[in-house]
């Protein structure tokens, strides 16, 4: 991936909570009243960005978005010397950065704290698209998201390889248990919906929990039926049943373990919260290395 992937994600709305979240954990951390005790504002530094372990690289364009909101005069300058998605090892030379030294390590924690968990998100997805690297089923995401950070961590996981399922609630309609309870069918319920919405309703997708609920599922001939908690025998029975031109999703404690023999049941894709809920950080550190 390259910086131009970076801005065509980040457009819009998703940029307006990026830098709405650049902004807050700035101001979290207010002054650096330590580095303007011990620094000039002439004294100029270079800072390493270094990779304490592998890790797959996300987020790198935050780099100067974060030293920019930190300092709107922003004297510094950014060498890359990965790209984004690229797997790299320990020691990987990730970044150097030249500028004011009190710029530098005021913005420090924040440039790591983002990039580390980006890259701890696109590490832990990397690795279950290469378990279905055997098959054609597509890694999706879910909303398993922490507030405030959607977009970046919906970023990281483009960059381990996977795609994203809905960003937000008006990108795909779900019906779950709670709709169709409501409704009193799903048939009720995607009639109601497609009554509701007309000629721009967004794409449907039902979440089923038996044979019985994906048979009604596909009589309405919405977009997408995901296959929720069910048996990889359970599975792959629905799956024969289901029409080509409904795409077929599995969903539901999937882990890395399991995922490889769920894709034998031929679903179009797996959805994983765990790639973005249960990612650990990257272990990366930031250091100045001349004065």
């Amino acid at each position: 991936m390259t910086e131009n992937a970076f801005n065509d994600f980040f457009q819009a709305e998703a940029k307006m909570f990026l830098l709405a979240t650049i902004r807050i954990a700035l101001s979290e951390d207010g002054p650096d009243l330590t580095s303007m005790g011990l620094f000039e504002q002439e004294d100029i530094a270079t800072a390493q960005i270094i990779a304490k372990e592998d890790t797959v690289i996300s987020g790198l364009p935050l780099i100067n978005l974060i030293l920019e909101f930190a300092d709107q005069e922003n004297k510094c300058q950014v060498h890359l010397n990965v790209d984004e998605g690229d797997k790299i090892s320990k020691g990987t030379l990730i970044a150097a950065i030249q500028g004011p030294a009190g710029l530098l390590l005021k913005a420090e924690r924040v440039i790591l704290n983002f990039i580390s968990h980006m890259s701890g998100i696109a590490t832990e997805t990397r690795k279950y698209v290469d378990a279905l690297d055997h098959s054609e089923t597509i890694l999706l995401d879910t909303r398993k998201t922490i507030p405030g950070l959607r977009y970046p961590e919906k970023y990281a996981v483009l960059c381990g390889g996977a795609k994203n399922h809905r960003l937000n609630l008006v990108e795909m309609l779900m019906l779950k248990d709670n709709h169709i309870d409501r409704a009193g069918s799903i048939t009720a319920a995607v009639d109601k919906l497609r009554a509701k919405y007309g000629e721009e309703c967004p794409p449907i997708e039902v979440e089923c929990r038996n044979q019985e609920e994906v048979d009604e599922a596909v009589s309405t001939k919405v977009e997408r039926i995901m296959l929720d908690n069910m048996t990889f025998d359970e599975a792959k029975a629905a799956i024969a049943t289901i029409p080509d031109e409904i795409e077929t999703e599995i969903s539901g404690n999937v882990t890395l373990e399991t995922i490889a023999k769920l894709a034998e049941a031929g679903p179009d894709y797996i959805s994983v919260g765990r790639i973005t809920h249960s990612a650990k950080c990257s272990d990366m550190s930031m250091q100045i290395v001349s004065m």
